[in-house]
């Protein structure tokens, strides 16, 4: 008991006038908070207090009921009291007393002919002991019936468990497609547990109301924090607001479309009163353009020259609209859509991100410049000595490449030697003329050209040619 209630004695806890019933608190059913707290907000007004014997009573997760105060007992916010149940009592905690309970009572629609039962008493320790160990068997008792309901093979999915104060009875909630013959499912979970059994019927709403959680905006679920009332979201809520038609985005954590959508769609169909049409076309001397897309919230419009199809965008407020449309039905057409350049700039640049909170690579590690060390200077490498000369004049192997390339490199300065002494020009290395006879330097050569085999082998077999 100790540990259940973190170290507070049974005492302690039926004097303390804190929430209990929720799982909000986790799992202690007297922590400081209920996940349906609220604030009686007439508790100073005169004869706002006890003047009505009707009592709200929270209990587990969004489970409440109206309790008359037959008793007259001194109840307020927070005690934990035992009520009337059938059969047995329930421990639950007072939320609501005085007119504020009327009030809520009105705004439930309570029939007046409904059934209200008595508060009995607050709650003794030895209530409280005794509920907790019942508390203490919900989920032992969940996981066995949905084996017991799986093995009977019905099609249905039992979300929780909640045991009365007493222990005699336990509420079986459950989610279904369709109708479900459970008649079977009792007896065996009657004759298992030892237990009343009492089969709820849920919707996938209530269940996450029941579960809890924490929304993609990072609070709790509105359904397991304050709402108690489920009102239907149509995704018309969503088209007025010009949300995109995602159901991965519109789709809460119960696959059903959040409940948040109806929370400012109303002040988006009163400001859009007040927005001209958008299937005018505003007509300019050189453009038609269409109605594109509208943030409502801002009182801008932004027009497309093509219907349809981001082109050629241009965003201007609904006054210009107006003005544009009723010079387009005198037959006149202004030059541009635009009042001026700056109409809509001006009024964006008061509100731009000045501390750059909007760039998308804020969070980037910023990729410093390495610099470049000082490299020290490299010791000077030695010089190669050259080959001895007998190494350089090697000849090349028999048989290589560069055999062969030196013999054509030979020919090759034959023939240019050939050249020049049939030209008469020029003199050759040992000082002959180009006729191949030592004379005077100066000596014309004569007209008459000698034949000569280019090929020095055959010279040399045929010396008279």
């Amino acid at each position: 008991m100790n540990e259940i209630n973190n170290q507070i004695t049974p005492q302690e806890s039926a004097s303390t006038s804190k929430c209990g019933g929720c799982d909000s608190c986790g799992g202690n059913a007297f922590a400081a908070r209920c996940n349906l707290d609220s604030f009686n907000w007439l508790d100073d007004v005169p004869g706002g207090k006890n003047d009505f014997d009707i009592v709200e009573v929270h209990f587990k997760n969004t489970r409440r009921g109206f309790y008359r105060n037959s008793a007259k007992l001194d109840l307020h916010q927070g005690d934990v009291v035992a009520v009337e149940a059938n059969p047995g009592h329930d421990i639950g905690t007072v939320a609501l007393t005085g007119k504020l309970a009327m009030l809520q009572m009105k705004r439930t629609r309570l029939r007046p002919d409904a059934e209200i039962l008595r508060v009995f008493r607050k709650a003794k320790p030895a209530d409280i002991e005794r509920f907790e160990q019942a508390k203490a068997k919900e989920i032992d008792t969940m996981i066995r019936s949905r084996k017991i309901a799986k093995d009977l093979g019905l099609e249905m999915k039992i979300g929780d468990v909640e045991y009365q104060g007493d222990g005699n009875k336990a509420i079986f909630y459950y989610i279904a497609d369709g109708r479900v013959d459970f008649r079977q499912l009792i007896k065996v979970l009657a004759d298992v547990f030892k237990i009343r059994v009492e089969m709820k019927q849920i919707g996938a709403r209530q269940e996450a109301g029941r579960i809890g959680g924490i929304g993609p905006c990072g609070r709790p679920l509105c359904c397991a924090s304050w709402m108690s009332n489920f009102v239907s979201v149509a995704t018309s809520a969503a088209r007025y607001q010009e949300v995109s038609l995602n159901p991965q985005k519109l789709a809460g954590q119960c696959a059903k479309l959040k409940c948040c959508i109806n929370f400012e769609v109303d002040t988006y169909v009163e400001v859009s009163k007040s927005l001209p049409k958008r299937d005018v076309v505003l007509e300019t001397k050189d453009k038609s353009y269409y109605h594109f897309k509208t943030d409502i919230l801002k009182r801008e419009i932004t027009y497309s020259t093509e219907k349809g199809a981001p082109t050629d965008l241009v965003t201007i407020s609904p006054d210009r609209v107006v003005e544009v449309m009723a010079l387009n039905k005198q037959g006149i057409k202004p030059e541009r859509l635009q009042d001026s350049d700056t109409e809509v700039n001006v009024e964006r640049s008061a509100y731009g991100d000045l501390i750059g909170q909007d760039s998308i690579s804020r969070f980037d590690n910023a990729k410093k410049k390495k610099k470049k060390k000082n490299r020290k200077p490299q010791p000077q490498q030695p010089v190669k000595e050259k080959a001895p000369q007998a190494a350089r004049d090697r000849k090349p192997k028999q048989g290589g490449g560069d055999g062969r390339r030196d013999e054509r490199r030979d020919d090759h300065r034959e023939d240019r030697r050939d050249d020049r002494r049939r030209k008469g020009g020029g003199k050759m290395r040992d000082g002959r003329n180009g006729h191949g006879g030592k004379g005077d330097p100066g000596m014309q050569p004569t007209g008459l050209k000698e034949f000569r085999p280019r090929n020095p082998e055959a010279r040399a077999k045929n010396p008279q040619d």
